[in-house]
């Protein structure tokens, strides 16, 4: 019957979409443990693979540094003072900086951090990658006994987490700065106060939460896109609906790490 036919033909298209992304989430988890154990190998750090990873980590890191703290500055100034606002307006002023470390630090700037490195730097290290690849650069390195995972990826995929890792601590630091001055201006006798109000929300659990999730944040925007790079195919006519694909889960992956920390700190 027609209607079977369909039936089967639906299944069928339903069981390959699952084996392709089962497929691709295993890719980049494989990729994952790659990158961390050669991360972790003191060879990978050896005078001649040093200049290439400084190299890597000064350009992913110093063009968006600036950038970046510029706009949570100004995004964060317009946020404290709502928050302030609001909290003083219905008598909850004790609570404000409480509010404002949660939302803005905990919360949106690591998040935000994220996706910054994600459009400004990581898809565009997978889209050299996939140059490479067209050039043949691997196979050339293979030929050479060299490993193209050691001397292309590498370099990139750290360049990444330590960007993300970067913006979220000099950001981080400047928005308790910027609340610290907007609820309390210049006056250094609230200082003990509110660093024990940070202190008291910073709690072990919180820090260990929130340490892992820019951790996570940082491997997601870095592996995500090399992964597609190095495993997608390299047609032209094909990238359109792989970068949409890339975007799909890169975005799907940070959501998730996003809700897994709201329950922790929340639940």
């Amino acid at each position: 019957m027609v209607w079977l036919e369909q039936f089967f033909a639906l299944l069928a298209g339903l069981a390959r979409g699952l084996g392709r992304w089962c497929l691709n989430w295993w890719r980049i988890i494989h990729l994952g443990a790659v990158i961390l154990v050669l991360a972790l190998s003191p060879s990978s750090y050896s005078r001649q693979r040093w200049p290439v990873l400084a190299t890597h980590v000064y350009q992913a890191t110093a063009p968006v540094l600036l950038w970046f703290i510029a706009l949570s500055a100004l995004f964060g100034v317009v946020l404290i003072r709502i928050v302030v606002v609001t909290a003083t307006g219905m008598g909850l002023s004790q609570y404000a900086v409480e509010m404002v470390v949660r939302v803005l630090v905990l919360e949106l700037i690591p998040l935000a951090a994220a996706l910054f490195v994600a459009l400004r730097c990581s898809i565009g290290q997978a889209e050299e990658i996939l140059n490479l690849r067209r050039q043949g650069v691997f196979e050339q390195l293979q030929a050479e006994g060299k490993d193209a995972l050691h001397w292309l990826v590498l370099p990139r995929a750290l360049a990444g987490i330590f960007a993300v890792f970067t913006l979220v601590a000099l950001s981080a630091l400047v928005s308790l700065l910027l609340a610290y001055l907007n609820i309390y201006g210049l006056s250094p006798w609230a200082l003990d106060a509110y660093l024990h109000l940070v202190g008291r929300v910073f709690s072990p659990e919180v820090t260990l939460i929130f340490a892992f999730k820019t951790f996570f944040f940082a491997l997601t925007v870095a592996l995500v896109p090399l992964a597609s790079s190095l495993y997608d195919p390299v047609d032209p006519g094909q990238r359109a609906s792989t970068e949409l694909q890339l975007l799909m889960r890169l975005f799907m992956a940070l959501l998730l790490i996003q809700l897994v920390s709201l329950l922790g700190n929340y639940a």
